[in-house]
């Protein structure tokens, strides 16, 4: 069953990383084509003033669909100097407690976001510019922590270990 979780997992994360380039790609054409007609043709930029506003909901995607990419590859902020240090029993009690705490951090946003999404869409509020429902703004919160619960969860039952990681500061640089 792990192993099955984890193949999964791994496809979703693939999807992910799909939508997080698309969406990268997306908005910085977006705020390109923005500032080109706001500079050439600035009569015509009051057309274009939607931009900003999927560009915010492009990146608050963009936010919460990374935090469990993040943290599978071990890019979440960590103090591995005091952990590096400890007894192998100390570090695999520790690394328990992190991960722990994590997964129930996350399980708890999920719900937190939910509560957020399903009053947002009862209110009906919509955004000023588009008029798209700002549900679909919180929305991506308790996809994100649902994602991020699962890798914890992954990491809990010892399916991978970020911590055995040695990380690149230069990677992506």
């Amino acid at each position: 069953m792990g192993a099955r979780f984890v193949a999964a997992l791994g496809r979703v994360q693939t999807v992910q990383g799909f939508l997080l380039g698309l969406l990268m790609l997306a908005m910085t054409f977006g705020y390109a084509t923005n500032v080109l007609v706001r500079e050439i043709m600035p009569s015509l930029a009051p057309r274009l003033a939607w931009i900003d506003e999927v560009s915010l909901f492009g990146l608050v995607w963009i936010v919460f669909l990374a935090i469990g990419l993040a943290l599978e590859s071990g890019r979440h902020i960590s103090m591995r100097m005091l952990l590096d240090r400890m007894p192998p029993s100390a570090q695999r009690l520790v690394k328990i407690v992190i991960n722990l705490l994590g997964l129930v951090f996350s399980v708890y946003m999920l719900k937190v976001g939910w509560e957020i999404t399903a009053f947002v869409a009862r209110s009906g509020q919509t955004s000023p510019t588009l008029g798209f429902s700002v549900a679909w703004l919180y929305g991506i919160m308790p996809v994100g922590f649902l994602l991020l619960a699962a890798q914890y969860l992954v990491e809990l039952l010892g399916l991978s270990d970020r911590f055995a990681r040695e990380i690149d500061p230069m990677h992506h640089l």
